[in-house]
């Protein structure tokens, strides 16, 4: 990682890990809520690591998740042995989703643990366990309160594990996603107030797949209607600075039938249209 983060000591990382895995051990049953990102694909590891064939990882099969998201989630549970399913969820089909306020994320979790819970209850799963980790319960995130509602569980943030913890762990266990780059649903490139459709999401997709392509490793396209926002992290910003790279983000997106094309100054950060809400305060 290029930024230095403080981790615990090994011991105690060991001693967190062994925490962890002795409450997934205790459950029984449990659903493992895996979009294949790091946090989630570490626990539904852990999971399959405590409980065996009575873990199954569960990924929802939605229009806001990458088709690469989801390749990438099928080659982890193939080459760790772990059970896995997809779920269809509806969330496109509720009004209050699709309305894209600053509660969406809460709809969608509502929608995913809706689900599980259905599949739990009808094949006996105990549990439901997803992957908000210690650095998560400080930001603004509405999925927790579709979790508390649907009492599912986060043993990751129980064991107090952080992002930086979760990713040097999955690196010792030989976890292939241990690097991967933040990600989060393709709804979360819409900015609140602008309906959320699949056609958006997908357009989004396409350009972030492009983007990929040029060898980019954290970005973002944000969807301003007619406008294109393009968040490049700050460390692969040079690259993206120069005529050549202009004319080919330019046309890309012009052919996904943007307007403008943009690149925003200020780089990559997590949960940039979140900014909006911090200045209504």
């Amino acid at each position: 990682m290029a930024a230095f983060v403080e981790l615990s000591s090994p011991a105690r990382l060991q001693e967190k890990e062994e925490r962890l895995l002795a409450a997934l051990g205790s459950m029984g049953r449990a659903i493992v809520a895996f979009s294949g990102g790091t946090d989630s694909a570490y626990l539904a590891w852990a999971a399959h690591r405590a409980l065996g064939a009575d873990a199954l990882a569960m990924t929802a099969d939605s229009a806001s998740l990458p088709e690469s998201h989801k390749r990438d989630a099928e080659e982890f549970v193939k080459r760790f042995g772990i059970a896995h399913e997809y779920i269809q969820t509806y969330e496109f089909d509720n009004p209050d989703y699709a309305a894209n306020n600053p509660d969406r994320c809460f709809h969608c979790k509502d929608e995913l643990f809706t689900r599980l819970q259905q599949v739990g209850r009808e094949r006996g799963y105990e549990h439901i366990v997803y992957g908000v980790n210690q650095d998560d319960l400080g930001d603004y995130r509405p999925g927790q309160n579709a979790a508390k509602k649907h009492e599912v569980e986060a043993p990751l943030a129980d064991a107090g594990l952080t992002k930086a913890e979760i990713r040097e762990l999955s690196r010792l266990a030989g976890l292939p996603t241990w690097d991967r780059p933040a990600s989060a649903c393709l709804s979360s490139r819409i900015p609140y107030g602008t309906p959320v459709t699949i056609e958006n999401v997908k357009t989004v997709e396409v350009g972030e797949e492009e983007i990929k392509a040029l060898g980019f490793r954290q970005f973002r396209v944000r969807f301003h209607g007619e406008v294109v926002r393009i968040e490049i992290a700050p460390d692969e910003m040079e690259r993206a600075l120069t005529v050549e790279m202009a004319r080919r983000f330019t046309r890309i997106f012009k052919d996904l039938g943007f307007q403008y094309v943009t690149l925003d100054l200020e780089g990559y950060r997590q949960g940039s249209l979140n900014e909006v809400l911090k200045l209504k305060k």
